[in-house]
């Protein structure tokens, strides 16, 4: 199961999800989706822009856990 930590980042920068939206010309409830693991694909250039401006690493923003 692929989890991104995008809530834990911001919380780390003191930023929200509303500012990451603004900056990403992204939708809340598409950001949300990706938050909760509700959608099947992701585009490169999302990928880039979180690691951009939150500052981490691929390996920081996504994190993959063994289904039991």
């Amino acid at each position: 199961m692929v989890n991104f930590n995008i809530e834990r980042l911001l919380k780390k920068k003191k930023k929200t999800k509303y500012w990451l939206c603004q900056n990403m010309n992204i939708t809340t409830r598409n950001l949300n989706r990706v938050i909760h693991g509700e959608t099947s694909s992701i585009s490169f250039k999302y990928l880039e822009d979180f690691c951009t401006l939150l500052d981490c690493s691929l390996d920081e923003l996504i994190e993959i856990k063994k289904e039991a």
